[in-house]
């Protein structure tokens, strides 16, 4: 029993393994051809089956006209005897104690007995193979037995049986052939774009793929290929973008580095040690903060690592921030409008988005900034608004791209990398928010993060 079960898995995997590995094509062909030919079948079996029944069924009306008559004129008186020697049908007349009154020739003195019933039975002769349909008439004391043989019957259906024979597998066929051709044809153009996409490399990711524009499921395809590859061409600009600017902001703080220190060895009276040291640190220190933010960057960017989510109290982040600023003396910090709010998420990314949108307030500011937190029951809103110069509006999505600096002189000489606004946005978005940048009453920017709310609050 195990050895016969091991079997039919075997050969149930195997089929399917075989059903798997054909074409689509061979595939529908197949299936398709399948299914109308079991329905033709089907179809075929009961058609015959109801022509046969549909012909008993005249036969048997026959048969019951026949012995309307035959029992009509035994009542009559007349002699029936010998009206008829066809040795497709026959007859009986007995009385009701049996005697024979009446026969057909091809009886031949024979006696037929046949149990009482509405419904026509199906018998055979004594010494003869061949079926006949009967019916019994019982009437005024006489039994009428009247019969008809169903060779005409058998004759019609085996005729029909043998045309169904030869016509069903050609239509199968015809069709399976009809499938194949038609699938074919309508999978060309897949097989075309197949071949188109495999020839896209990583240089030539500006190929696209010619649309129809029928807006059938292949020019649907076609389309949704095409905006993948602009998604592919979009990522490998930006990635290159990213390597070319990382490049450059390494470099800087490297050739500093190189600078100061090929000037301490070749003039060493020029260059004190502590200048030196100071040199060494405040580039390492723009070196350590970039390498930190692109490390940032990275992790947001890995898809398959999951941002831990913990309730977190995000205004306790904005009040520390602000406690932190405050403490500096740069600019005033007015945290009047923060309320509470709590998010899901995970405490160290949310902890730098704050202080990089803080910083970077307090890098363009005048002299004031303005924090905001409020709880909607479904989001959270944060907002960070300065009164420095602004941002025009059509450069507002750009400065969330990475390396993006709109004073370049500015930013560089305070330390800025121009990764803070990418970082916000990159783990803003991993978060399940959006961030915007927007005008303020200070009339500076306001920056705007979107953030879902903890479901529970007191978890």
């Amino acid at each position: 029993m195990a050895r016969a079960i091991v079997w039919q898995v075997t050969v149930g995997n195997a089929r399917g393994r075989s059903l798997r590995g054909r074409s689509v094509r061979a595939r529908i062909t197949l299936v398709a051809t399948l299914v109308v030919g079991v329905t033709l079948i089907v179809g075929a079996v009961a058609f015959v089956g109801v022509l046969r029944g549909s012909l008993l069924d005249a036969l048997a009306t026959s048969i019951e006209a026949d012995a309307s008559e035959i029992a009509a004129r035994a009542e009559s008186g007349f002699d029936v005897v010998g009206d008829t020697d066809d040795d497709d049908q026959f007859f009986q007349v007995t009385d009701a104690s049996g005697r024979t009154l009446a026969s057909s020739d091809s009886l031949d003195g024979a006696i037929v007995s046949l149990p009482s019933s509405d419904d026509a039975q199906v018998i055979t002769l004594p010494g003869d193979d061949t079926e006949y349909l009967a019916l019994v008439d019982e009437d005024d004391g006489l039994t009428v037995i009247a019969a008809r043989s169903t060779e005409d019957v058998a004759e019609t259906v085996g005729t029909i049986i043998r045309l169904l024979a030869v016509a069903v597998p050609l239509v199968v066929l015809l069709l399976g052939v009809t499938i194949w051709i038609v699938v074919g044809r309508a999978l060309r153009p897949v097989e075309r774009m197949r071949r188109e996409v495999d020839a896209v490399s990583a240089t030539n990711l500006d190929r696209r793929l010619d649309e129809s524009g029928s807006g059938d499921e292949i020019d649907r395809l076609a389309h949704t290929m095409n905006r993948m590859l602009d998604r592919l061409d979009e990522s490998q600009r930006a990635q290159g973008r990213f390597i070319s600017d990382a490049s450059h902001e390494l470099k800087s703080p490297l050739a500093s580095l190189r600078q100061f220190a090929e000037v301490a060895r070749d003039y060493p009276d020029r260059v004190s040690a502590a200048d030196l040291s100071d040199a060494i640190l405040d580039e390492g220190a723009r070196l350590e903060r970039l390498v930190q933010n692109m490390l940032v960057l990275a992790h947001t960017d890995e898809s398959s690592t999951p941002v831990p989510r913990r309730p977190i109290d995000l205004d306790d982040l904005l009040l520390a921030e602000a406690a932190r600023l405050r403490a500096s003396g740069t600019v005033v910090v007015d945290t009047s409008h923060v309320g509470a709010g709590r998010v899901l998420g995970d405490a160290a990314l949310l902890a730098q988005v704050v202080r990089n949108l803080v910083d970077n307030a307090a890098r363009h500011a005048r002299g004031q900034i303005t924090l905001g937190l409020t709880d909607s029951g479904s989001q959270v809103t944060l907002t960070v608004d300065d009164d420095g110069p602004g941002v025009p509006v059509g450069e507002r999505e750009r400065v969330f791209d990475r390396f993006v600096r709109l004073d370049e002189a500015r930013a560089r000489d305070s330390g800025g990398s121009g990764l803070g606004l990418a970082i916000v946005r990159a783990t803003v978005v991993a978060h399940g928010g959006t961030v915007r940048m927007l005008d303020t009453e200070l009339g500076g920017a306001r920056i705007e993060v979107l953030l879902p709310t903890a479901s529970d609050p007191l978890t």
